[in-house]
């Protein structure tokens, strides 16, 4: 393999660039991914500048254990490569994504409730009817980027809707997501994203006093109002969940939907075997979710001294959790690299595994359910008309701009 080389330590050694998703931003053109899961899945990787290095692991079943080990293998220093490899997360603690039991169990549980089948039904009744009139829109111009005219605008209605956001203020709140949302690492992009960051969390901040006074059942209202570990959340808990839902209910969905609209037009067979049974939807949704990996990452901390396949891992090492790898481990997944609509099982890890397993995930699978519905339903071709642009992190990977032509269904 590229790079590879022996440690100071007698430990497998690579450079971080053999497998930065930045420089591979589609996950079947990395080969390096299959020569690790063979040769070297749990690997050590030099910094090419000069900084920390980290631990990489790459077979699904190592993945999936560490996942379930959050007693020796932290989330409170960060769950994002570049934020541990930084210094740490300032939000560790206290929001919930890089937050470990028992304190995430309990915050964790008293979120629950605004993803109960009550909860969840107002929420799914607006995605449908929005993805219903986005579908239509982009059939009735015949042509239009996917990602801006349909999959960007789906998952923020469902985050308006789950958050109550005000129906007055719902437009100016998916133009502040998705700024924040936009940078494309331009240093004006950037400031742009964190002034929009900062005027959410200052939207929100608005919205607390009110939803004490007049709870309802959204996650404001819970975040608001409700105790963990017989005590209310801070305001800056609060704040710092709130906005944690916004950007963990934006990425994957937007990602997701992107990449299934691009899978089905370079699969004509699959979209063909869709359009032609409904039955298929189900299963569809998982093969997306697996097939995009739209989180390419999961980023732990080693409390203490640990073994994996016998590597020694030092306490206060950074283990990270290669998702696009694991997705496509030959050992979990029959021909991993076809994209087949009707795979079954399909126990993918892109909604992560264990306690820290997606909290959003059943919203996830409704807005790509009712977007696939929906497609099936109104659009009879749909295909490429200009280059596909591709995100470029270390941590997401999909579609950020996808031209297409389509035209109704007869």
């Amino acid at each position: 393999m590229s790079g590879d080389r022996a440690g100071t330590l007698g430990r497998p050694t690579i450079a971080f660039r053999t497998i930065d998703p930045a420089l591979h931003p589609d996950p079947d053109a990395c080969d390096a991914w299959r020569e690790l899961r063979a040769e070297r899945p749990v690997v050590w990787c030099e910094s090419d500048d000069g900084g920390p290095g980290f631990w990489a692991v790459t077979r699904y079943r190592d993945i999936a254990a560490v996942y379930r080990d959050t007693a020796r293998l932290s989330s409170e220093q960060g769950n994002m490569l570049g934020t541990l490899l930084s210094g740490g997360d300032s939000a560790g603690g206290r929001m919930l994504v890089v937050t470990d039991p028992p304190r995430h169990t309990a915050v964790r549980r008293m979120l629950m409730g605004a993803f109960s089948a009550r909860a969840m039904a107002p929420v799914e009744e607006s995605v449908r009817a929005a993805t219903r009139s986005l579908v239509a829109a982009l059939v009735e111009a015949g042509s239009g980027d996917f990602v801006s005219d349909v999959a960007a605008q789906i998952p923020l209605v469902a985050i308006c809707e789950l958050l109550a956001v005000p129906s007055a203020d719902r437009a100016e709140m998916l133009e502040m997501t998705m700024a924040a949302l936009g940078a494309d690492g331009s240093e004006e992009s950037r400031a742009e994203a964190a002034e929009a960051q900062q005027e959410i969390l200052l939207y929100y901040a608005g919205l607390l006093p009110g939803r004490r006074k007049a709870p309802g059942e959204d996650i404001v209202s819970l975040l608001a109002t409700q105790e963990a570990e017989g005590a209310p959340l801070s305001d800056a808990e609060a704040l710092l969940n709130c906005y944690n839902i916004i950007i963990g209910g934006d990425e994957t969905t937007r990602l997701s939907s992107a990449g299934a609209a691009l899978a089905l037009m370079e699969h004509p067979g699959q979209w063909q075997r869709l359009r032609e049974d409904e039955g298929l939807l189900d299963p569809a949704v998982e093969e997306v979710l697996r097939w995009t990996t739209p989180v390419t990452h999961i980023g732990r901390t080693a409390t203490v001294d640990i073994e994996l396949r016998g590597r020694h891992i030092d306490a206060g090492s950074i283990v990270t959790l290669w998702n696009i790898s694991a997705n496509r481990d030959e050992e979990i997944f029959e021909d991993p690299y076809r994209f087949d609509i009707s795979r079954t099982p399909n126990r993918h890890l892109t909604l992560g595994h264990g306690p820290h397993f997606c909290l959003g995930g059943p919203l996830a699978r409704v807005e790509l359910r009712v977007m696939l519905e929906e497609l099936r339903r109104q659009v009879g071709a749909l295909e490429p008309t200009g280059p596909v642009e591709r995100v470029t992190s270390s941590f997401l990977t999909g579609v950020s701009r996808l031209p297409v032509r389509c035209s109704a269904r007869s």
